[in-house]
């Protein structure tokens, strides 16, 4: 059971990041995400990687670098995400408001 539960953070970390990646890529609308809170995020995993690996965890855990590691790449690819959205509205929606 607790190698189970050990596996729980790699699993969803990584997840509810990508599951927000995905309704950007669909929706181009960043709208409601929080640039500040997802960078935050990344920066915390990976002060949460560097604790948790001093503190007997190991660096080389797959566990602890998809759970802290990828979490925070998902993170911060989410921020880029919604600053290129932000910033470069999409084509089609500029050719929309023309007509």
């Amino acid at each position: 059971m607790i190698e189970l539960l050990t596996w729980m953070p790699a699993l969803v970390l990584p997840g509810a990041a990508l599951i927000q990646l995905v309704k950007l890529w669909k929706t181009h609308d960043p709208g409601g995400v929080s640039v500040l809170s997802w960078l935050m995020f990344g920066v915390a995993n990976i002060g949460a990687y560097f604790l948790f690996a001093e503190t007997g965890g190991g660096y080389l855990d797959i566990r602890t670098i998809l759970a802290f590691l990828l979490t925070s790449v998902l993170n911060f690819w989410v921020v880029w995400t919604v600053l290129k959205y932000r910033i470069k509205p999409d084509e089609k929606n500029e050719s929309e408001k023309d007509e």
